[in-house]
């Protein structure tokens, strides 16, 4: 067997560069995050063949001493924290020490800069991952990094890099991310010497926009709510807006960009009811809490944290999130307005005949449910006016007429088209129906209860330590959810009863993710979610069908109930329910006033 030695200084260094550089955009999001800790107002990037070949970041930020250039490129040298209490409420981007040391360990580095008040800039090189001799250069002020030849003496490495167009791409993604997360910043982006990307410095609002784009702000949810330290403020795309792929969800804590699992299954689980089968919600959403109460020190990417509560913290942003999300269609506020004072304009007029929500207000529904599974007509009570013309029509309106209007007819046996205050309104009755049955539905398994149903034979299976704490701990929880799960021995746990909804259910593989939701959420979304899979199909069958003659009455009572729904605006698998065709796209496609 070998001797045990240590290891050269550039082999721990080239050991330690591969946790933090995986590739030119982990490169430069380490110098990118270093100009933002610096206080930098201006942030020029420059890239060579996707950053392979060139990483240039030029920033104004406070610079860097003349003493402390070549300790700006040793390991574990930094300053930004002192001490473990530092480390602990740290609220830099970086606080590491490695991302120079590391990167000028794979790479050809140059550091210029000037410190604010030094008589002129300085310059050091990097070899073999040394810092050589300062030298005098000339900088008007900030620090400038260049990065060339990565992993040059790392070839196996380099090997695995990808093209240069997809290496850029990944760049572009790192700087889109940090112009999100830091707004009063202004980034500009030249790839193999074209300018490719500018962003002037403006606020949170106006800069969602640029990153996101018009399509995205064509429907987005503002959101900004807080509950005791925490914050959760941004942009939640609207469910029509959702895209086949996750290019679009950009979440933030404490202005660093995340990808964390709770706060990932907390946004899922916002949206769930609302998206058609499997596309991705596109959003921008910045959470806020004390650097107190959350680890960033967990990877070495720094994109994983970790939070005293989670649990609070998961049941914040979820709540926050669907209120968001079922309270109609609000507009994006004006760019520069105050948060505290965003106003939601009504969308205006489209200019053609065209296809568009709009938004419901949300009533109490009724203390129980009307017995209207199956059959719609058995649910449908008195007879609802037929509506008004003119001086009655007028005295209505001013009085305040339901936002849906009244009833006209049925087309096709598929939708119904009621008159309101705007014009026509078309309803898929079919999804507006699916959507009411669904929503009470849940409320009246959440008011009484998820019965439980015994199994004849118990479900015995082998369990890791944690499943059995948590079985142990949380009794009272799964009996309230229908559960009773038990340890029958130090490594087995056995599945005695199921809620009653979900007895044809796995038993093992149910018990498995409802344990392992308690564990990291404090809830069953797990269980959540397989139960509200159950309702949708009821209310799916449930719901009035295709070619279903209704009377006026019936329509007219849909159309209420639609108002009094929770996001009847769409049915549980995404797809809208109804849109408004305007008196003046009416005038415009006939060619009325010309």
């Amino acid at each position: 067997m070998s001797a045990i030695r240590p290891l050269p200084d550039l082999l721990i260094s080239q050991i330690a560069a591969g946790e933090v550089v995986e590739r030119p955009a982990s490169a430069l999001k380490e110098l990118l995050e270093n100009s933002l800790d610096a206080g930098a107002g201006d942030i020029r990037v420059e890239l060579e063949e996707g950053g392979i070949r060139l990483i240039r970041v030029a920033d104004d930020g406070a610079g860097i001493a003349t003493d402390e250039l070549a300790l700006a490129l040793t390991r574990h040298a930094t300053s930004k924290i002192a001490s473990l209490a530092d480390l602990e409420g740290v609220a830099s981007l970086g606080f590491r020490g490695e991302a120079l040391a590391s990167i000028a360990a794979v790479a050809r580095v140059r550091l210029t800069s000037r410190a604010r008040g030094a008589a002129h800039a300085w310059r050091v090189d990097s070899l073999d991952g040394r810092a050589l001799a300062p030298e005098p250069a000339a900088l008007a002020r900030g620090s400038v990094v260049e990065a060339r030849d990565l992993f040059f003496n790392t070839p196996a490495r380099r090997a695995f890099l990808k093209t240069a167009a997809t290496e850029y791409g990944h760049c572009d993604d790192v700087l889109r991310r940090l112009a999100l997360a830091h707004p009063g910043v202004a980034f500009s982006l030249v790839h193999n010497g074209r300018a490719s990307r500018r962003f002037a410095a403006t606020d949170w609002q106006a800069r969602a926009l640029d990153v996101m784009g018009d399509e995205f702000a064509a429907g987005a949810r503002h959101l900004d709510e807080t509950a005791g330290p925490l914050r959760l403020f941004g942009l939640a795309g609207s469910p029509s807006g959702a895209r086949a792929g996750r290019d679009a969800q950009y979440l933030f804590v404490n202005g660093r960009y995340v990808r964390d699992k709770l706060l990932n299954h907390a946004v899922r689980e916002a949206y769930r009811d609302i998206l058609h089968h499997d596309r991705h919600p596109a959003y921008a959403l910045f959470l806020e809490l004390p650097p107190t109460g959350v680890d960033v020190n967990v990877h070495p990417a720094k994109t994983e944290v970790r939070f005293r509560d989670a649990r609070g913290v998961h049941q914040f942003v979820l709540h926050a999130l669907r209120r968001a999300l079922g309270v109609g269609d609000p507009r994006i506020p004006a760019a520069g307005a105050a948060p505290a004072t965003f106003t939601f304009a009504a969308p205006e007029p489209a200019p053609t005949w065209s296809q568009r929500p709009m938004p419901l207000p949300t009533a109490t529904p009724a203390a129980e449910p009307r017995a209207y599974y199956g059959m719609v007509a058995d649910a449908l009570a008195a007879e609802t006016p037929a509506p008004r013309t003119g001086d009655a029509a007028e005295a209505e309106a001013e009085a305040g007429a339901p936002p849906l209007g009244y009833a006209l007819g049925q087309l096709g046996g598929l939708y119904v088209l009621a008159e309101n205050a705007h014009g026509l309104v078309v309803v898929d009755m079919h999804a507006a129906h699916e959507r009411i049955v669904y929503e009470r539905l849940k409320a009246a398994f959440d008011r009484r209860g998820m019965a439980s149903q015994p199994l004849l034979i118990p479900v015995v299976f082998a369990a890791d330590p944690l499943e059995i704490g948590t079985a142990a701990e949380a009794t009272e929880a799964l009996a309230d959810m229908g559960f009773e799960i038990a340890p029958v021995s130090p490594v087995h746990l056995a599945v005695r009863a199921l809620p009653a909804p979900l007895r044809d259910a796995d038993a093992e593989t149910l018990a498995r993710e409802v344990l392992k939701d308690l564990r990291e959420f404090g809830i069953s979304e797990a269980m959540t979610a397989r139960r509200d899979q159950l309702l949708a199909t009821l209310a799916c069958h449930g719901a009035v069908r295709a070619n279903r003659r209704l009377t006026l009455p019936e329509m007219n009572a849909l159309l209420r109930d639609m108002e009094a729904t929770e996001r009847a605006d769409r049915c549980n698998h995404g797809r809208p329910t109804w849109f408004q065709l305007g008196l003046a796209d009416l005038d415009k496609f006939f060619m009325r006033g010309k």
